[in-house]
């Protein structure tokens, strides 16, 4: 039996080999034999950590979880407008990086669709981000800089323009390169201001 810390360091590179996996081929790729193949494992390995695809498919989730809440993030230089603006770059694909998380949960939302429990998470993780992007208007509306009204709904209005525009981004990035998502998420921005 491999003492603890050799199964922890396993474990480990597992999913580190979940990951690229998923960032390479999304979730409809994400097989035991995918995985093991990145890890230069046999399968059998990997039947030590899970025993079906299920399993393997919520451990994916749990480990982009993971990566998204565990990211550097830029930081606004004031609260309101600037915050609710960096909040929104934060999800854009704007580099290989951000590129490889976003193709791991937009293909993630197939899976989700199917899974009740992976559907679940995923309905409260997007709570949790229109929550912040919500703190991020009232503080806006606060200081003027957004009009007043319902901020859960500019909240809403702002994630599905910045998912719609990654989703774009991911199919035609020599379109979309970082420099246009950002001139495009800063005339979203100037027409919620422009309503006042």
């Amino acid at each position: 039996m491999p003492a603890r810390g050799d199964h922890d360091a396993r474990r480990a590179d597992v999913a580190e080999a979940v990951w690229r996996v998923l960032a390479a081929h999304g979730f409809g790729a994400l097989t035991m034999r995918a995985v093991a193949a990145e890890l230069g494992a046999s399968t059998g390995l990997l039947t030590h950590y899970f025993t079906n695809k299920r399993e393997l498919v919520r451990y994916a989730h749990a480990i982009a979880e993971e990566r998204t809440e565990n990211r550097p993030r830029r930081r606004a230089e004031r609260p309101g407008l600037a915050a609710l603006r960096v909040a929104l770059v934060d999800v854009l694909p704007l580099s290989a990086e951000a590129a490889a998380m976003n193709r791991v949960w937009v293909s993630f939302w197939d899976a989700a669709l199917d899974d009740e429990s992976l559907r679940e998470a995923q309905r409260a993780r997007y709570e949790r981000w229109r929550g912040r992007l919500q703190g991020c208007v009232e503080e806006a509306q606060a200081r003027g800089e957004l009009p007043a009204g319902r901020p859960e709904d500019v909240a809403v209005e702002a994630a599905a323009f910045t998912h719609g525009l990654v989703v774009q981004a991911l199919f035609d990035p020599a379109g979309l390169p970082a420099e246009r998502q950002l001139a495009l998420l800063d005339r979203f921005l100037s027409g919620l201001t422009a309503r006042r």
